[in-house]
């Protein structure tokens, strides 16, 4: 992948620097560090960092078409793009590199925004027309890769990182108070949204037209699921089948690279179906990466031998010690851009490090499965909770949460907490928000550690309201718990796991991820088939099991889905707890004027008396902490040269390089 970044003159006259777009690249080098270029014309300035890993000799960007009329700089893969390129030589196109890069730009000559309908990827591009002074950006379905804008003082900057964009001085730098309350209910911001006040995120599967009298959103995709009059017709063999062949050639084309690819294998069933469809079909030389954890609650070591023995593949791991949780909090924060409520972006930052240092640049992830398939515990407490509510005061019903947390059951007073907790809600269950809404409103408590400033800024504002509008027209036609999957795949999968958990943590060290269970073929296939089916009575992912249970040992299949997380309490408050005292200190504290002082520190001193600590305790601690570090380096002490190296020193200027093309005419 690599790292993108523009300016266009919107009605400004100035001309654009090359400094600028020099300081918009360097600031994301880790996104691009093997070269860069650079467009210029007397409206739009373009640059590119790349990573390469298709073409590596000629794939240089930007690129342009025959006469030089259209530009394209692009970050991410397209996988089809073989197949593509042929059909376009078809057609009368020339090629002067063997890029998927030079594929879209001609697609998007051929077809249009139609074009965006064809691509199987991960991308996030920008395609200027010289001629008619138009700018063409986009982004993949489902948001695997980033990409911001912002406009100021008649100019439109955009880039993949909003790093890039705040490297420019003249650009506002606040927080967006109603983006901390998203976060702080729905764990990330929606589709669109930033942290920051006047930033805002192209969202997935949505294309942006800029002209000079207009610029124009759309959308060209969504997730769908049937209702249950039209779900999928057919035999349980075939669709097995079907689920099947489409990820084998998923992961198939997901393997096309010019550079090694491996995988990550935590020892679940989504990374160890991946990694045996690898090893067992193409790559017998297969490289696998995992990563242990010192604390022993959070650590799936035991599977990870397990199937590192049965595959018989060349696995490295790496542990994430508490110490080390704690030490790369504030680099992370530097790559997420936004607050967490967790800690599980960080091992993944550790365990990138490692893929990199092993000399590898792109791995293959299992993220996606659990959105498509049905695999988290919401989806099947949704399924609870809508059986009880067609009869709210049985006394039998509840019990089957029993089946989700037994050991929860085994105590009678917390078996009680956990039914009167899942009861909340259960009178209303056409709330479009039903399967979600006690999560997020046990969530939204973390907000009464809000100063009082904050909380009269927005007291007005409801993030409910501002998601409803999102919802798509047949959304009320879904049954709960394809509402469930929808919600997730709206909110959780693409701002934070694709994001904070995905590419930004894995390109940090300028490692590729690619994610074969949302190919739009298999969500697209996975959406026509009845939630009953995808989740059978309690058993979560039952047709990705079904795909691999002769494939896959028993133990790894049958075994019950086991939520990643990382240690918080431990990592923050133990040596680690100078930096708590840094950005959480009464000071530091009244200074960003976010958190009402008294209460941050009332509950450190709680959480540093105890052995351990519960999960919204954990929550709050690391909310706080991370949007104070997100305040300080953001916000207060932006460093635009933070990550400036000698390598940006050789920026190809487009519009003085010799032409390729007529090496190939």
């Amino acid at each position: 992948m690599c790292g993108i970044a523009g300016i266009v003159n919107l009605g400004h006259q100035q001309p654009i620097a090359l400094d600028a777009l020099k300081r918009m690249v360097s600031i994301q080098q880790y996104r691009g560090p093997d070269e860069t270029g650079a467009y210029f014309d007397d409206y739009i300035g373009l640059a590119h960092a790349r990573l390469s890993i298709i073409d590596l000799k000629d794939g240089t960007q930007p690129i342009h078409n025959e006469d030089k009329s259209l530009w394209i700089i692009y970050n991410g893969e397209v996988f089809n793009y073989p197949e593509l390129r042929q059909e376009l030589i078809k057609c009368g196109h020339k090629f002067y590199t063997t890029s998927d890069t030079e594929v879209i730009l001609h697609l998007y000559e051929e077809k249009g925004t139609n074009c965006l309908n064809q691509l199987n990827g991960q991308f996030a591009f920008a395609i200027w027309n010289s001629k008619k002074r138009t700018l063409f950006l986009a982004r993949d379905r489902v948001g695997i890769l980033p990409l911001h804008y912002t406009i100021h003082n008649q100019r439109l900057y955009f880039a993949s990182e909003i790093k890039a964009i705040f490297a420019n001085k003249e650009i506002n730098r606040s927080v967006d108070l109603e983006s901390l309350d998203q976060i702080f209910t729905f764990w990330t911001t929606l589709p669109g949204r930033t942290v920051f006040n006047y930033i805002k995120e192209l969202p997935p599967a949505h294309y942006m037209s800029v002209s000079p009298y207009e610029i124009k959103i759309d959308k060209y995709w969504d997730i769908n699921f049937s209702s249950n009059t039209e779900t999928l017709k057919i035999k349980s063999d075939d669709l097995v089948n079907e689920i099947s062949e489409t990820l084998m050639d998923s992961v198939k084309i997901r393997l096309r690279a010019d550079v090694p690819v491996g995988t990550y294998l935590s020892g679940g069933l989504d990374s160890s179906a991946l990694t045996e469809t690898v090893k067992k079909n193409f790559n017998n030389e297969l490289r696998s990466f995992g990563v242990r954890f010192e604390n022993k609650d959070y650590d799936e070591g035991c599977f990870q031998n397990e199937m590192v023995d049965f595959l018989k593949v060349n696995h490295s791991e790496i542990t994430a010690s508490n110490d080390a949780i704690g030490e790369n909090l504030e680099n992370v924060l530097w790559h997420t851009e936004k607050p967490l409520l967790r800690t599980g972006p960080i091992p993944l930052y550790i365990l990138s490090g490692l893929v990199n240092q092993s000399g590898y640049k792109v791995v293959l992830t299992g993220e996606g499965a659990d959105e498509i398939f049905g695999g988290y515990d919401i989806f099947k407490e949704a399924k609870i909770r809508n059986f009880w509510a067609k009869d709210p005061d049985s006394k039998l019903r509840p019990l089957l949460l029993g089946r989700l947390y037994p050991y929860i059951f085994k105590d009678d007073r917390l078996k009680q907490t956990l039914i009167a907790f899942f009861k909340n809600g259960i009178d209303n269950p056409d709330d479009p928000f039903f399967s979600h809404n006690i999560r997020w409103k046990n969530t939204s408590k973390i907000k009464n550690f809000f100063s009082e400033q904050v909380k009269d800024s927005i007291k007005d504002y409801n993030s409910y309201s501002e998601l409803k509008k999102l919802l798509p027209a047949n959304y009320f036609d879904w049954d709960t718990v394809s509402k469930s999957q929808f919600l997730e795949s709206l909110i959780f999968l693409s701002n934070y796991l694709l994001s904070s958990q995905g590419d930004r943590v894995a390109m940090a060290h300028s490692v590729e991820l690619r994610v074969p269970y949302l190919d739009h073929r298999v969500i697209e296939l996975l959406g026509k088939v009845n939630s009953e089916i995808k989740i059978n009575g309690l058993n979560e992912k039952y047709l990705l099991k079904q795909v691999f249970k002769n494939r896959l040992p028993s133990n790894i299949v049958k075994r019950w889905k086991n939520p990643y997380r990382a240690p918080i309490h431990k990592a923050l408050l133990s040596n680690n707890l100078n930096l708590v005292k840094e950005f959480c200190s009464e000071d530091a504290i009244n200074k960003t004027s976010i958190f009402d002082s008294v209460k941050v520190l009332k509950l450190i001193n709680k959480l540093g008396k105890l052995d351990k600590a519960g999960e919204f305790d954990e929550m709050a601690l690391i909310g706080i902490i991370s949007t104070q570090i997100i305040h300080k380096n953001f916000i207060e002490d932006f460093n635009a040269t933070r990550f400036e190296s000698d390598n940006f020193d050789q920026f190809y200027d487009y519009r003085s390089i010799n032409d390729k093309l007529k090496k190939v005419l």
